[in-house]
Parts: structure tokens; C-alpha cells; sequence
């Protein structure tokens, strides 16, 4: 099953990070939503792609996540679907067969853990020979204005910020990856590597911060009055009247304007957001 453009936009019609709506349009490309599907979200966060699936399709899903407190959000946002299952476990020791999953969605997951090599090669296990993991990584070589912060930061003083509001692009991040990182640590889990692409180049001044370090707590908190909390949340875009009126949908406006230059794939070498790989596990087409 293809998703059309259409759907990508009412999916993230709430969005206010311009690279996750390319990450979606990317996942949904390189794992469509089959009805006959099975699909591990590994890690699920807070559950925001397996309600996309679950809304387009009648795949099969799995969230695993390993952090009690993020689970229980995605216990109370997907954890009622029907076909959705949620399971805490470890990327390390992934608590399922060999040769399980047709696809796995690993976006923005490996820039947190320590080994990421190690990882990949327990999500190359529970494929099936043929499936495909679909991973999205922040980039090193990202853009001045998505986090002015930390790039200046780096630029003359070789240092970061990891923790807090201000963290930016490194919130809680290992590290950052190169395009020629990102495609060596899928070759030596065994992946072939089938699409690489790099995407989000224009964006809005200090926009992560004003996204994750004011927004996301803002929101949840449950301060935000109603119709503002619906136009903000990425569960809830069908309950979204789309006014301008609204202050987060007149936000979102103004962003999407700074992401209409954007590509989904940027040329190699310009700074952009997010690197994205498609692996493939050697074995028959499954049709992924």
C-alpha cells in the first residue's frame, strides 16, 4: 500500500518540526503500511508512528520501548488500537524470534545508544531475510539556524550542550552521524544498503528549541487550553479544525513557508536535519 501526499499532510498537519514530516513521508516509502504486515517500531516513544500506521492500515505493529515513564505515554495515546501491541525490552537483547518483523522503523534511536553497530545487528536478526529497516539519524553536518546554540558552540569551542532545554540537536545524543558512518554501521550489521538519502536544509531560527525545549513541555504539562493542545499534538491531527485563528496552526503556517525550498533528498555535502538510510536484509522480496 502506497500513501499519498494527501495523507502525509492530514498525518502531520500538527507539525512543527519540518524534519519529522520528512521522516514520516520517508518511513511510510520505505515500510508501507500492508495490511498484511508486521511491523516493529523499535523505539515507539511515545507511540506517534504506530498511530499513523494503525490510521492508514491494517499492519500488524509492535512498539518496544525500554523507558517505563515514555511507555506509559504511548500505553495511554496507542495502547487501546486494535493490532497494536507495546512491550518494554531492550534494543540489545530484543525480546523477539529470529526472522520475525517484514519491516522496522529505527528512527532517531541510534545517535541515543552507545553501540549502535550492536543494535543493528539485533534488529537485522528479527527480520525476515528480505525485510527492510528504515533508520533516520540527526547529522553532524546540520544547519546553523535549526540549533544556532550548539553549532556555535561547537564551532569555536568544541563542546555541546546534552541535557536541558537549550540542548538543541544533542538532546540526550551520543553522538551525531556523517552519511559515511551511518552507511558503515549498516554494512557491518549485514544490511544492504538500498536508499540513502539527507533532508531539511531551510528552517526556522532556533526552531528545535522553541519545539522540544518550550513546546513539548508546554504541551505536556497540560496547561495548553484545548483547541490549542489539539492543534499541537501529534495524535490528534483529524481533531484539528485548522484556523488560523489558532495560534499553533498561524505557527505551523509561518513554518511550513521556511520548509516549502526543502527537499526529500538534499545533495550530498549541504547541511541538513536528518541523514535516512533504507537496509535490507539479503533474502526474497517481501514485497518492502
Amino acid at each position: 500500500m502506497t500513501v499519498d501526499q494527501q495523507t502525509i499532510q492530514r498525518l502531520t498537519r500538527n507539525e512543527a518540526d519540518m524534519a519529522f514530516k520528512k521522516r514520516v513521508q520517508t518511513i511510510f516509502e520505505w515500510v508501507p503500511p500492508r495490511d498484511d504486515a508486521l511491523i516493529l517500531d523499535c523505539a515507539c516513544g511515545r507511540g506517534f508512528y504506530l498511530n499513523m500506521y494503525r490510521t492508514v492500515s491494517g499492519a500488524r505493529l509492535v512498539g518496544l520501548e525500554l523507558d517505563d515513564e515514555i511507555i506509559r505515554k504511548a500505553q495511554h495515546n496507542v495502547g487501546s488500537l486494535p493490532g497494536v501491541t507495546l512491550t518494554r525490552g531492550n534494543i540489545y537483547r530484543l525480546p523477539f524470534p529470529d526472522n520475525y518483523f517484514d519491516g522496522v522503523l529505527l528512527s532517531e534511536i541510534l545517535e541515543h545508544i552507545d553501540d549502535d553497530v550492536t543494535g543493528l545487528r539485533e534488529v537485522y536478526r528479527v527480520l525476515k531475510p528480505g525485510g527492510v529497516v528504515a533508520i533516520t539519524v540527526p547529522n553532524a553536518n546540520y544547519p546553523f539556524w535549526w540549533d544556532p546554540i550548539n553549532k556555535t558552540l561547537e564551532t569555536l569551542f568544541h563542546t555541546k550542550i546534552r541535557r536541558g532545554p537549550l540542548a538543541g540537536i544533542w538532546a540526550n545524543h551520543v553522538r551525531l552521524y556523517r552519511r559515511d558512518d551511518l552507511r558503515a554501521a549498516a554494512l557491518a550489521a549485514g544490511f544492504t544498503v538500498e536508499v540513502e538519502r539527507a533532508f531539511t536544509h531551510y528552517s526556522f531560527p532556533f526552531i528545535h528549541n522553541l519545539v522540544y525545549g518550550l513546546g513539548k513541555p508546554l504541551l505536556e504539562s497540560g496547561l495548553m487550553p484545548e483547541g490549542m493542545a489539539n492543534a499541537a499534538d501529534r495524535t490528534t491531527f483529524d481533531k484539528n479544525r485548522g484556523s488560523l485563528l489558532n495560534p499553533i496552526n498561524l505557527g505551523v503556517a509561518v513554518l511550513n513557508l521556511f520548509d516549502r525550498p526543502n527537499k526529500l533528498d538534499e545533495p550530498p555535502g549541504r547541511s541538513t536535519v536528518n541523514l535516512a538510510l533504507k537496509g535490507r536484509k539479503p533474502g526474497p522480496d517481501p514485497h518492502l
